[in-house]
């Protein structure tokens, strides 16, 4: 008994999990674990194996304050990398919408007269921009209309401009073709549609548009054009306005902002605007039904358009919006040229009213109903087209999916869309008996 309990007293770690004992013909002898464990108190070995775990797992206060420093260094790098690689990679363009935008005080944001570059579209081609003496992506100089011409002129933002696509296959190109084919008459389209043209900036150059000599002035509104409705841009009637109302003005855009609900997403928003998050969402969302449920997510502001109960940041913006079209319309009025305004459908709301489903709490509809309301209040004519999305299978394939523009096919299919909406019984200076045939 005296030689066991000395045995076991000789008992020692040499490796986890190993243990040595005297033994008469050598000075030690390795055990094997069976040995040890049979050899060291049980509460022991439970004591040394969960500090052994414990040690293994805790991870080194140095390390929580590196990771979170790589992770952004490493995303950061990566979105720099997707920024400029694409731009260096396409010798062939020579500029951006940078090249010939300017934020003029007095219009808002403008090409510079007579300037073009070409840049690289978003499947890869090369597109060229070309603005004429005023400013217009319009493809035909500015100034008094043709003899005999009926003339429109259409106003808007990057969707009107025709942006990512080639002038001549946008819809601004293709429109006047069908409506001139549908009514017998000769009908061209001028083209005032610019990137960032929403809402607000376009009571700030309204009256270049009266001066092209319209026989009817159309609007095509896009969601982002209400959503962007309280852009402050600098302009010289704000030296008109009173304090109160500037106040008001940037209290509401302040409201939009810090809304509970859509300051979610708020940094979501700016990384959304990067050409990384472009190319991140083409690369993840080739599922349609994956990218809709990622699009309705809760805290997506850009969706917000959608919702049957909106927050109080787009309930701001749609009333910016309707004192934006009140102006526009009642200048035009004044002018005594008809005004027509429509919603171009987001893809993804395309895609919801061609599946003719959706979740609770959305309504693909919603927007164009308010849009109707506020054109017809001030004495416009509102035309919708979004029911004729309900017979296009996979909508959203007349789109880009990395951006969210009309491609070629869009463009081709929303100007065949507007040519029957606009030739119909609504705008009677459209209609015609070879239209109705």
């Amino acid at each position: 008994m005296l030689e066991e309990n000395e045995a076991s007293q000789n008992t020692y770690w040499k490796e986890p999990g190993f243990a040595t004992k005297p033994d008469a013909r050598n000075d030690k002898v390795e055990l094997t674990r069976g040995d040890y464990l049979e050899s060291v108190p049980r509460p022991r070995i439970v004591e040394r194996h969960a500090r052994q775990v414990e040690n293994r797992d805790r991870i080194p206060r140095r390390d929580w304050i590196l990771m979170p420093f790589l992770g952004l260094f490493t995303v950061t790098s990566l979105s720099m990398a997707l920024e400029w690689i694409p731009r260096i990679a396409s010798p062939r363009a020579t500029g951006n919408t940078a090249t010939c935008g300017i934020n003029d005080p007095s219009t808002g944001v403008r090409a510079v007269p007579n300037c073009s570059y070409r840049s690289t579209g978003l499947d890869g081609s090369l597109i060229e921009y070309a603005f004429n003496s005023c400013g217009h992506r319009a493809g035909m100089e500015c100034g008094p209309k043709p003899s005999g011409t009926y003339r429109i002129v259409m106003i808007g933002s990057s969707i009107a401009e025709g942006l990512y696509v080639q002038r001549s296959n946008s819809f601004a190109a293709l429109l006047p073709l069908e409506l001139s084919e549908r009514t017998g008459r000769k009908i061209e389209l001028y083209n005032e549609g610019m990137i960032f043209g929403f809402s607000h900036s376009q009571t700030l150059r309204f009256d270049d548009a009266l001066r092209q000599s319209p026989d009817l002035l159309f609007w095509p509104i896009s969601p982002e054009d209400v959503r962007s409705a309280l852009e402050l841009l600098p302009d010289h009637d704000s030296r008109q306005e009173s304090k109160a109302e500037r106040q008001k003005k940037l209290w509401r855009r302040a409201k939009a902002i810090l809304d509970p609900r859509s300051t979610i997403g708020a940094v979501g928003e700016l990384f959304d605007r990067t050409d990384a998050a472009i190319w991140l969402r083409s690369l993840l969302f080739t599922s349609e039904n994956q990218y809709l449920r990622s699009y309705l997510m809760p805290g997506n502001d850009s969706a917000g358009f959608l919702l049957t109960e909106p927050t109080s940041g787009w309930k701001d913006r749609l009333a910016q919006f309707d004192t934006d079209a009140a102006n526009i319309e009642g200048r035009a009025k004044a002018a005594g040229v008809p005004f027509v305004a429509t919603l171009l459908p987001f893809r993804e709301q395309a895609a919801m009213i061609s599946m003719g489903e959706w979740p609770g709490g959305y309504d693909p509809y919603k927007l164009d109903n308010e849009l109707r309301s506020i054109i017809t209040r001030h004495g416009g004519i509102y035309v919708s087209v979004l029911g004729d999305f309900r017979n296009i299978p996979n909508p959203e394939r007349l789109y880009f999916p990395i951006d969210g523009h009309p491609t070629i096919r869009g463009h081709a299919v929303i100007s065949h869309i507007l040519a029957k909406e606009l030739t119909g019984k609504i705008v009677q200076a459209l209609s015609s008996n070879k239209a109705a045939r």
